[in-house]
């Protein structure tokens, strides 16, 4: 394992797009559901174990190897919501961008010309994970703590919301992403066998549903 490539690629700063979108935060504060710390942790805690546990599966797959058009096809049918399939794929071309540059690989190019309109941002992150040297637990981390880390961040920047209780937030959850992680692994172990059904299909119908209505948003901070 590369430590010094998993720091870079876990690094808020990198340029792969996320500092854009608020992972359905601004969403939730909107329609009062998330008003402060303790709020927000019960919404990160559902995001983690829904859409974050099948984001980790997916990135840990695509890091074992597993096809990518296969799985690009498995997270478009985990992802309801039009708004955040557009979401996923445009996070996904800016995090390919961003890793052809910092990790020049064949995997990467041939990723990009497969999918010129870019593919889920979880299987991006699984085959940078790949040409990093890094592997699938390493993936899967770094979708499950970008699954929490982007709404908190958000909800300071919508609230303004003390970083240090939004730090808090994820300090409290740090137990649960590692769980997540751990299934998300053996899912991907699965998939690498089975198929790609064998990855989880958790919903989260609020976020989905609020997805579509943020698109609709005459004025808003996130993309998502």
């Amino acid at each position: 394992m590369s430590r010094g490539a998993l720091l870079v690629l876990a690094d808020g700063r990198f340029p792969a797009g996320g500092h854009a979108h608020s992972g359905g935060a601004e969403a939730a504060v909107g329609a009062g559901r998330v008003t402060g710390a303790a709020s927000l942790e019960d919404f990160c805690r559902g995001r983690l174990h829904t859409t974050g546990l099948v984001a980790a599966a997916v990135a840990a797959a695509a890091a074992l190897g597993v096809d990518p058009g296969e799985l690009d096809a498995a997270a478009d049918a985990r992802t309801p919501s039009p708004a955040l399939r557009t979401a996923a794929r445009r996070l996904g071309r800016q995090l390919l961008r961003a890793a052809r540059v910092a990790w020049p690989s064949g995997e990467l190019d041939a990723l990009a010309g497969r999918f010129p309109k870019g593919a889920h941002q979880p299987v991006v992150l699984g085959v940078t994970a790949r040409a990093a040297g890094l592997g699938p637990a390493d993936a899967a981390y770094c979708a499950a703590y970008e699954s929490v880390s982007g709404p908190a961040s958000a909800t300071v920047r919508l609230l303004g919301l003390d970083p240090f209780d939004a730090t808090g937030v994820l300090a409290r959850l740090a137990p649960e992403v590692d769980a997540v992680v751990s299934r998300a692994v053996g899912a991907a172990r699965g998939a690498v066998g089975e198929g790609v059904d064998a990855l989880p299909a958790a919903s989260a119908p609020l976020l989905e549903v609020g997805a579509e209505a943020h698109a609709g948003w005459a004025v808003r901070l996130f993309a998502t």
